[in-house]
């Protein structure tokens, strides 16, 4: 018996990703993904009950960006907005923006108004970075407009953003979800996007990226491999251009 909250993984896929059930409807069971971005379905009788209490191993450190010389100088990072579809991968965003003492505004939206709540958050805060972040899936067998469960919804979230500033130097976009189409969301103006191997990302991978770029000077390109070598999956799972960092440094302390 499974009930909406159930922690589950599913049979055919060898257990490999541990979902959270969130709607029933018959023998179809909504999934999303408790650590990665990834939203499914499955019948019930693929799924399984995960019963372990940690279902989540990932420690990332950015320490490398974050060891600042502070005897003499002084740093202003980049300004974030995070926009996410899913409100549990927010706090877990939002929690790691403020470990590690960055400015950063949490959004949460649902897909149809993806787009209007990023363009408002942009015009109310003003960011050097936004994160346009939720669930998606990617399945062969649909039809080819039909591929993708939301990189449509992020698409034209990036779109209306690149409109708001059409610079990448001046609002670095990070977009996408759990294999999400990589190629039409650098083409719609995109600094990192997922995902380039179609694979899962992790739910703190948008943020990782958004802290490192946050962190790194603002007259120099970014180490473009380093910092998507910080994300769970590396170049697998976040791909993007080379740009520079976003964070202003100062004269004496």
């Amino acid at each position: 018996m499974f009930n909406v909250g159930d922690l589950v993984t599913r049979k055919s896929y060898d257990n490999d990703v541990v979902f959270k059930i969130l709607k029933i409807d018959g023998n179809n069971c909504l999934l999303m993904g408790t650590s990665i971005r990834l939203s499914a379905d499955a019948p019930l009788e693929d799924l399984v009950k995960y019963v372990k209490d940690d279902c989540d191993d990932f420690s990332p450190n950015i320490e490398g960006y974050r060891n600042l010389l502070r005897e003499s100088y002084f740093y202003l990072p980049g300004r974030i907005v995070h926009v996410d579809m899913d409100d549990i991968f927010l706090e877990k965003c939002m929690r790691f923006y403020k470990k590690n003492r960055l400015k950063a505004f949490g959004i949460l939206s649902n897909g149809e108004n993806l787009a209007i709540d990023t363009v408002k958050a942009i015009r109310k805060y003003h960011p050097d970075i936004v994160v346009i972040t939720g669930h998606d899936s990617f399945n062969r067998k649909r039809k080819t407009n039909e591929k993708y469960m939301n990189s449509d919804i992020f698409v034209q979230a990036v779109k209306m953003a690149r409109k708001e500033e059409s610079s990448h130097e001046k609002l670095v976009i990070i977009a996408g979800a759990c294999q999400s189409n990589y190629e039409k969301l650098i083409k719609a103006g995109a600094n990192f996007a997922s995902s380039p191997k179609r694979i899962n990302i992790h739910a703190l991978d948008p943020a990782i990226i958004a802290s490192c770029l946050a962190f790194s000077d603002k007259n120099n390109n970014i180490d473009l491999i380093k910092i998507l070598d910080k994300t769970k999956y590396g170049s697998d799972g976040i791909g993007g251009i080379i740009t520079k960092g976003t964070m202003y440094i100062g004269y004496p302390r």
